[in-house]
């Protein structure tokens, strides 16, 4: 994918608790995909992160992506050394916009409200609440047959 575009005043706030930007991201990539990513290493740098290792999957490289990037503060992740198998098809990525809800989403994609589901499991390690997403939040949508 390469170098992917964040907002950098929105997400979770996580920085500033204690611990570097590298520990936090590092830490929180490790317990919401443990053993998904072996030989992890982050570089941080004004917003910029920079992510390596070995992704078990395109799924999990996809994850990783966005829980660094969803954080505030963080404006670009890069994935080039965050190597994974190649994907089966090309994920499809969505920006929340104000008003926006899973359901609105999953209507717009997949032409059924009620599909919303599919969404929050894609993104259950971004999503904590399918209740709580935000503007400039960005979800994996994925192909459904």
């Amino acid at each position: 994918m390469g170098l992917i575009d964040f907002i950098k005043n929105v997400g979770a706030n996580l920085f500033g608790k204690g611990e570097d930007e590298v520990t936090t991201i590092t830490n929180l990539l490790n317990t919401e995909l443990p053993n998904q990513i072996t030989n992890l290493q982050v570089k941080f740098d004004d917003g910029v992160v920079d992510l390596y290792g070995q992704a078990e999957s395109q799924a999990a490289k996809e994850k990783a992506v966005l829980l660094a990037g969803n954080i505030k503060g963080v404006s670009k992740v890069n994935d080039v050394y965050l190597t994974a198998p190649p994907a089966v098809e090309e994920t499809t990525y969505y920006e929340v916009k104000s008003g926006d809800s899973l359901s609105k989403i999953a209507k717009a994609f997949y032409g059924n409200a009620m599909k919303y589901p599919v969404i929050f499991e894609a993104n259950r390690e971004v999503i904590k609440d399918p209740n709580l997403i935000y503007p400039g939040q960005k979800l994996r949508i994925p192909k459904i047959s």
